[in-house]
């Protein structure tokens, strides 16, 4: 693709925004989807979005799953997701664990810097979407045009300890609410 940094993204967190959160999630028959995650996905795509997962996947550096583990689970994402039409973009993944370096570990813009320079997106039109502190915080980092935090997954607890940090994050009950969010009409 020719990058011109025109075309807007959601960044989404997979475990806990997309899915059911299942503590490291290494089999593709645990993948479920979050009631309406599929219909929320279609509608951002249909508004022209391009959806670009960032995941951290520390259970691979701690050696309890493997990368192919990890590519079976997105297959059966891919899979549920295909009925409704969802196209994901892009799996961006960082396979360490929190003590190994990392140049692309959330809250590390990294990845979404890749996006850009990959797909020619254009950050301050994109939005991040996940369940904790460090997804809000990489949609910062990276200059997205907001951070939504999801109550879903790890989302009301991080709402609950994290109060004093959230600020300008937008705090919704699931992936329809942020689409929802997102997709609000301009103000005239």
């Amino acid at each position: 693709m020719n990058p011109t940094k025109s075309e807007r993204a959601v960044f989404l967190d997979r475990d806990g925004t997309i899915n059911v959160d299942r503590h490291y999630l290494s089999k593709a028959e645990q993948f479920e989807l979050i009631p309406g995650a599929d219909v929320a996905l279609r509608r951002l795509q249909d508004a022209g979005f391009l959806l670009i997962v960032v995941t951290n996947q520390s259970g691979i550096g701690r050696g309890y799953y493997t990368e192919a583990d990890l590519h079976s689970v997105n297959e059966r994402m891919h899979t549920l997701l295909s009925p409704a039409g969802v196209t994901l973009t892009q799996i961006y993944f960082s396979p360490e664990s929190p003590e190994q370096p990392s140049r692309g570990r959330k809250p590390s813009p990294a990845f979404l810097f890749d996006a850009r320079d990959e797909y020619g997106v254009d950050l301050s039109r994109s939005y991040m979407i996940g369940d904790k502190w460090i997804d809000v915080e990489v949609g910062w980092n990276a200059g997205c045009a907001a951070s939504l935090l999801v109550r879903t997954g790890y989302g009301a607890e991080t709402e609950r300890k994290e109060a004093h940090h959230l600020g300008a994050a937008i705090v919704v009950n699931d992936l329809s609410a942020a689409a929802e969010w997102i997709l609000r009409p301009e103000p005239v």
